[in-house]
């Protein structure tokens, strides 16, 4: 009588992971800049789409546990679209390409890492403002959505209120918080070896990213397109001052200190 087949393993273990991000990076490494920027649209279009599922899941319901927990559901379908279609995400990209920079040479990384980074983020805001005028222009949602809307982005734009160097700080030490979860559910989501294994993790763990109201730039670029393209909004040169330039910095500083440099110091034996 044979031995029974061994069960196939669920996910990897925590220390396979870099090992795979950096496969992840040298894919997007090697593309082109007009095949980095149509990716990073996708990716500024699904977060765009999460955003909006977010609203739309979440109005009509006053509880505010419920309501956040509807909202994060909702944003993590826009991520999951982007973890599976490998569409590149700028804040994704904080992680994989720290974590690759620890384990390859810096000649075999050079100025590409800087490029793709760069044409990531225009590639985000384009997608996500192309995505946010599309939908402005095609659909018509109730009153309570756009309150929706405007309540969360004044959540956002908090900051302004104080105006301040210590309020602008702020907003990089929330953006490294955001991505540190945002990173953590790439690295969860790389872990996963089915659809089910990675998708709950990314709703866990965007969930708490949403009720926390940490900051992410791409995120919410998407909230922001969603909301300049019906004429709400803060407006576009106070949106990048006190929100996404500031979240963006400290997305690069959270996915590198708090999610690759951690693990890849704990693990860096096994990488050997």
């Amino acid at each position: 009588m044979s031995a029974p087949a061994t069960p196939t393993r669920q996910h990897l273990a925590a220390y396979e992971v870099l090992p795979a991000m950096k496969r992840e990076a040298e894919f997007y490494l090697d593309l082109g800049p007009l095949q980095i920027l149509i990716l990073a649209m996708m990716g500024g279009a699904f977060v765009t789409f999460g955003a909006l599922f977010s609203l739309l899941l979440s109005t009509g319901v006053t509880a505010s546990g419920p309501q956040l927990l509807l909202q994060g559901l909702g944003f993590s379908t826009g991520f999951f679209m982007i973890i599976l279609s490998r569409a590149a995400l700028f804040t994704e990209a904080n992680v994989i390409l720290p974590a690759s920079f620890l384990q390859m040479s810096w000649g075999e990384i050079s100025s590409k890492a800087f490029q793709f980074w760069g044409i990531a983020w225009i590639g985000n805001m384009l997608g996500a403002l192309i995505v946010g005028q599309v939908i402005a222009f095609a659909q018509v949602y109730p009153d309570y959505v756009h309150e929706a809307l405007a309540s969360v982005v004044s959540k956002k734009m908090a900051y302004m209120e104080d105006g301040s160097a210590t309020a602008w700080t702020r907003i990089v030490a929330s953006g490294m918080l955001g991505n540190a979860l945002i990173g953590m559910a790439a690295f969860f989501a790389a872990m996963g070896n089915t659809l089910f294994g990675k998708f709950v993790p990314i709703f866990l763990v965007v969930s708490l990213f949403v009720a926390g109201n940490l900051q992410h730039s791409p995120a919410n670029m998407g909230y922001f397109s969603l909301s300049m393209a019906t004429g709400g909004g803060p407006g576009w040169s106070d949106a990048f001052l006190w929100n996404v330039i500031p979240a963006g910095i400290g997305n690069i500083l959270g996915g590198s200190l708090l999610v690759a440099l951690p693990f890849w110091f704990a693990f860096r034996h096994r990488l050997k």
